[in-house]
């Protein structure tokens, strides 16, 4: 048998290596995961990740916002109108199936996540390329946080998804709301 009699049914990959291949890709952990995390974290944002309680396992739960981030390769997840959504020329019935169940299984752990009160966010590996990535995070960033930058005193500041919209105050506008705390009358209380 000549290396191209077993190579021809698999595609390009020798006769029992592609299951190896394929146990090599990451399902969690990914390289567009670990930008997405570590921009949260220096944004001063806490998360869980991968956590099982959710539908779908979410890659980053951030329950004091109530949002769920998925980050999803173009090509398993199939973004729509990416270049790297491409099927493979080889075996297309399998791969158009497989995809199929992806994108049913991840419409219906959206529902699921919507349901039960989460905002669902999707950034694609596409997203985070180098001449795009500054721009998605910081999209990302006002999508969970609602904010768009940095905030001044005494100005509203946008509420978090599913929170409600609070005010920031200069502390003298706050004590003169109070009344003044510092002067011996105030602080007097009487004990007969």
């Amino acid at each position: 048998m000549t290396n191209k009699d077993s190579t021809e049914s698999q595609g390009k990959f020798p006769r029992g290596s592609r299951s190896y291949i394929m146990s090599r890709i990451r399902g969690r952990d990914t390289k567009p995961e670990i930008l997405v995390r570590r921009y949260l974290f220096s944004r001063g944002l806490r998360f869980r990740k991968n956590d099982p309680r959710y539908p779908g396992k979410p890659d980053v739960i951030l329950p004091k916002y109530h949002v769920a981030i998925f980050v999803n390769g173009c090509f398993w997840h199939r973004h729509e109108g990416c270049r790297h959504a491409t099927v493979p020329k080889t075996n297309v019935e399998f791969w158009t199936a497989k995809f199929l169940r992806n994108r049913a299984r991840d419409a219906r752990e959206e529902e699921e996540l919507t349901t039960l009160g989460w905002h669902v966010i999707v950034v694609w590996e596409c997203e985070l390329t180098k001449s795009e990535r500054a721009e998605r995070l910081s999209r990302l960033y006002e999508e969970v946080t609602g904010e768009s930058g940095t905030e001044s005193d005494g100005e509203s500041a946008p509420s978090p998804v599913g929170q409600a919209p609070f005010t920031i105050e200069h502390r003298s506008t706050l004590s003169k709301r109070l009344g003044d705390f510092s002067s011996s009358e105030s602080l007097q209380t009487s004990h007969r």
